[in-house]
């Protein structure tokens, strides 16, 4: 018999999404549901706000410009806390005090990437946000971040210095927003199926299994 055809998944998601935060996890939870399926992942960039400059904006400015008032979001924040924090994860909104254009973050999961590093880069950063409150916009910040997953970080350093690679993300991340996709974390299954929203682990690993199963025996034909 011959081997099973990876599924490839392509996850489509920002680093200050907190649905994606916890999309990460539970797509993560989902493939250890399906051990027997050989899936290839690749994080693509997308850009929650995509107005927001350069060098940041204050995060009390930001909310106010996306939920009316920084009030206004602390509604919708403690439902997002508690959803968080039943994957085993920490989100302390009251630490952000910055909000980041995330170009620079996608540029290091880009990076990363040539070393397998890629799932681990963008784990590190979501983690530095939402349950540090770590500044986003901050170079060193970033540098340290790249070092803590095996990054050489004075290479890091020179690179975030240029423009190496922003049209390149740019570019990827204007076609995810061509296809159609405007919610993340979407996750698309084989380059044809989409699901959008950080679904239950037990649902992803069904649409897996089911994907997986269809590609094999279409290539079996």
């Amino acid at each position: 018999m011959s081997p099973l055809k990876p599924l490839k998944i392509d996850i489509v998601s920002d680093v200050v999404c907190p649905w994606c935060y916890i999309g990460k996890r539970r797509i993560e939870n989902a493939l250890a549901l399906v051990p027997d399926v050989p899936v290839e992942v690749r994080w693509r960039p997308f850009f929650l706000n995509n107005w927001v400059p350069r060098e940041g904006i204050s995060r009390d400015e930001y909310l106010t410009a996306k939920f009316g008032s920084v009030e206004a979001y602390k509604g919708i924040a403690g439902r997002v806390v508690a959803a968080a924090g039943e994957e085993g994860l920490t989100y302390r909104p009251e630490l952000v005090k910055r909000q980041p254009n995330t170009i620079d973050c996608h540029r290091l999961i880009h990076w990363a990437d040539a070393k397998g590093k890629s799932a681990e880069m963008k784990q590190r950063l979501m983690e530095l946000y939402f349950r540090d409150g770590g500044d986003l916009t901050d170079i060193n910040v970033l540098v340290q971040a790249a070092a803590d997953v095996g990054l050489d970080a004075d290479d890091v350093r020179k690179r975030l210095a240029t423009d190496e690679d922003v049209a390149l993300i740019s570019g990827q991340a204007q076609e995810a927003s061509d296809k159609g996709i405007s919610g993340v974390p979407t996750f698309v299954f084989a380059q044809k199926y989409a699901v959008s929203g950080a679904q239950p682990a037990d649902q992803l690993a069904r649409a897996i299994r089911e994907v997986s199963g269809e590609i094999n025996a279409q290539a079996a034909e």
